[in-house]
This record gives structure tokens, C-alpha cells and sequence, in this order.
């Protein structure tokens, strides 16, 4: 259903998409659709959630799985870029959705809700990556989610507007600048050094 839902949305934006339209394309009854989603902006709302999560956790899950801290960080700058040049749709369904809610409280809250829980998503990867490295990075794991997801999603709009504007390594060196240092040193500290160490 969510497939399907991204491919009406992506075709005709989502104040234009409609429902009978989703329930259709996943080869279903608008009944069963409801029966899963309140409404479209519930199912809008899930469809970004589930995307960004799952966008967050497989850079972050690549990063921690890396033998040195300073390619991880690139690398999982590389994914989030791979990543917002391949889904370019899906931020401009959040523009969109961004924009229609600007004026509207309920829509307004429901955004703020979804993405609050997408943050807490990220920072809880963050903190896992963080707890195994022994470290402490220099923002705590949820402004480093906030971080991730504003510089993703920015470069993202950017990049849709003129592709030349974002080179392919910026948010590398962006994250290398803000996580690289605390990042190698938690890496590069030895199990014995930390033996050694007093206390």
C-alpha cells in the first residue's frame, strides 16, 4: 500500500493524489485503505516516516560496520547522498506537505508528531553507534539526528534545483568537520590505552 500510495504521490503530487487512486494502484478497495489509514494525510505521513527511518538506519548501520572512523563518516555521507539523489520524490512529497500544513493546525501538529518520532528513530541509531564506540560525539545523539536529517534534506532541495550546486562529497566533508575528530579519536583509542588509563 505504501508503495503504492508513493507511486500516486510521486506521479501527481499529494493534494492531487487521491485515495480511490492509491487503493487502485495496490490493487485494492478504498475500504482498505481506510481500514489501515484514518485519512490521506495518515497515510502521507507514514509513507515519509517509514521512508526516512529506513534511509537513517542504513547509513548509520553502514558507518558503525566500518573499519575506519574517517571513511565511515564519508560513507555514510555517501549513502545519504546516493540516497537523496536516487528518492529526489520523496523531497518534494515533504515540501509539499510541508507547505500545505504551513496553514492548517491539524496538518501542522501531525507533521510535527511524525517527525519528532522519525528523529527519535535516528538518534536511537545514533546513540547505539555512539555507545559502541566508547565516544562522546559533540552534539547529543538527537540534534545530530536533527543535524543529519536538516543537512540531508536541505543539500536534497538544493540538489533538485541545480544538481552542480551540491557536489557528491559536501555533507562527506560537513560530517567530517562536526563527528571526524571525536569519531577517530574513540576509534583509534586502543582497549590496553584505556586499561592504562587511570581510574
Amino acid at each position: 500500500m505504501l508503495d503504492a500510495a508513493f507511486a500516486v504521490f510521486s506521479e501527481h503530487g499529494i493534494a492531487a493524489g487521491s485515495l480511490n487512486e492509491v487503493a487502485a494502484a495496490a490493487g485494492l478497495t478504498k475500504g482498505a485503505v481506510y481500514s489501515n489509514f484514518a485519512s490521506k494525510d495518515d497515510l502521507v505521513l507514514a509513507l515519509m516516516e517509514e521512508h526516512a527511518a529506513a534511509r537513517t538506519d542504513a547509513a548509520l548501520a553502514g558507518f558503525a560496520s566500518a573499519e575506519d572512523s574517517r571513511h565511515g563518516l564519508v560513507d555514510l555521507a555517501a549513502a545519504l547522498v546516493h540516497a537523496m539523489r536516487a528518492d529526489a520524490a520523496w523531497h518534494r512529497l515533504l515540501a509539499e506537505y510541508f507547505a500545505m500544513s504551513a496553514h492548517d493546525p491539524r496538518r501542522r501538529e501531525g507533521l510535527r508528531r511524525r517527525r519528532r518520532e522519525v528523529r527519535d528513530t535516528a538518534a536511537r541509531a545514533v546513540a547505539r553507534v555512539a555507545d559502541g564506540l566508547d565516544t562522546e560525539l559533540p552534539f547529543t545523539p538527537a540534534e545530530m539526528a536533527t543535524v543529519m536529517l536538516a543537512l540531508s534534506n536541505g543539500l536534497a532541495v538544493e540538489a533538485d534545483i541545480d544538481p552542480d550546486a551540491v557536489p557528491e562529497d559536501l555533507l562527506g566533508r560537513v560530517l567530517l568537520l562536526i563527528a571526524g575528530d571525536a569519531v577517530t579519536a574513540a576509534r583509534t583509542r586502543s582497549p590496553s590505552a584505556r586499561d592504562a588509563s587511570p581510574g
